[in-house]
């Protein structure tokens, strides 16, 4: 164990947030309300495509290209492919270290009168396989649709998620579009009409409840993990500093610093799955199970 946390030595004053296990040990211990801020590093580590970054690509796409209205009015067959193909990676996947370390750690605290929410930029429902209860999903669910005339919203973990998908949205650069018609692609058991993966695209806002759980939980936050996100996509990348400029201690446990870090108490550089769940262990202060 003393191997594993010298590691994280305390750097010295005024050359950026902390490495000291031990000292972050200690705020962990006495936190009432732990919010957890995660995003695509920390799903990364269970072999999810994050299609960011070099090598982000979708066929000859990024995300950016796709995951927008405008391409989904102008191509929904295409779009449909490219979620359909990452609902499918999602049906092999399995919650790694990181995402079973934060369950465990609200399901223990939850008896104590102690709190655990996870924010999530993720939208591969791991958390929720891990266990998690408490979680806010900011842009939304794979495996959830909307329908773009009724509005219905409905979880669906149909695999694939409609005949004319099945064996469709293979990643190769050289892959044909599959071109299939609208009235074959999702539809609405209500109205029949087409339905959209219930996530926010670029360009939308995020919904105003979402917004409003996410206020809640930082309002009552008094320690922030900050785990495997980039900390570049607004508005997620402007709450640990929201947080940290109040004077809550925000540890960042990520495999490299990230524009925030800067204004952080603690940083963690590693895999989350290695280091959170000693990070997270019972502390001496809590009573055994």
């Amino acid at each position: 164990m003393a191997d594993f946390l010298s590691q994280f030595t305390q750097l010295p004053s005024g050359e950026g947030p902390s490495s000291d296990m031990k000292a972050f040990r200690e705020v962990f211990g006495a936190a009432k309300n732990i919010v957890v801020l995660s995003g695509a590093g920390m799903s990364a580590e269970s072999g999810v495509p994050t299609f960011r970054g070099a090598g982000g690509y979708w066929r000859t796409y990024q995300a950016q290209q796709l995951a927008t209205p405008e391409s989904f009015k102008a191509d929904p067959s295409l779009v449909w492919e490219f979620y359909s193909y990452r609902r499918e990676v999602m049906h092999s996947k399995s919650p790694n270290p990181a995402h079973k370390a934060i369950a465990e750690l609200e399901a223990r605290l939850k008896p104590q009168g102690r709190s655990v929410t996870v924010i999530t930029q993720n939208i591969d429902r791991l958390h929720h396989k891990a266990g998690s209860e408490s979680v806010v999903e900011l842009h939304g669910c794979l495996f959830r649709t909307r329908c773009t005339k009724c509005g219905d919203i409905t979880d669906n973990n149909e695999s694939p998620i409609c005949p004319a998908l099945k064996d469709k949205g293979a990643p190769d650069p050289n892959a044909m579009s599959a071109d299939i018609p609208v009235s074959d692609l999702p539809s609405c058991s209500k109205c029949h009409g087409l339905l959209r993966p219930h996530v926010v695209w670029f360009g939308e806002p995020l919904e105003g409840a979402v917004l409003s759980a996410v206020d809640e939980a930082l309002e009552q936050c008094d320690l922030c993990l900050l785990v495997g996100t980039s900390s570049v996509v607004y508005p997620a990348a402007g709450f640990a500093p929201r947080l940290a400029a109040r004077g809550v201690s925000v540890a960042e446990f990520n495999l490299e610093p990230t524009p925030v870090t800067g204004s952080l108490k603690y940083h963690f550089q590693g895999k989350c799955g290695e280091i959170l769940p000693e990070a997270v262990k019972r502390h001496p202060s809590e009573p055994e199970q």
